[in-house]
């Protein structure tokens, strides 16, 4: 699985200072069908759980956006 971070994936995380090692690992763990999935996550280290949005096509994953999921709801 290939992995690639939109420019405004790559800018959300960097202002929520969510390291990119932490999406790639949340999404190695998850076998994705094609199409545009939400994952939400707790992620240690982090007051709120994480919301990835991707887009997969193929064997290409492609991060969308990556926040904070700070109102609605918690896992």
């Amino acid at each position: 699985m290939i992995i690639r971070f939109s420019r405004h994936a790559k800018r959300r995380a960097k202002l929520y200072k969510i390291p990119e090692s932490v999406v790639e690992t949340i999404l190695a763990g998850l076998h994705i069908n094609d199409g545009e999935h939400e994952i939400i996550k707790n992620v240690s280290g982090f007051k709120y759980p994480i919301k990835i949005v991707v887009a997969v096509e193929s064997d290409i994953v492609t991060v969308i956006t990556n926040y904070p999921l700070k109102k609605g709801r918690k896992q």
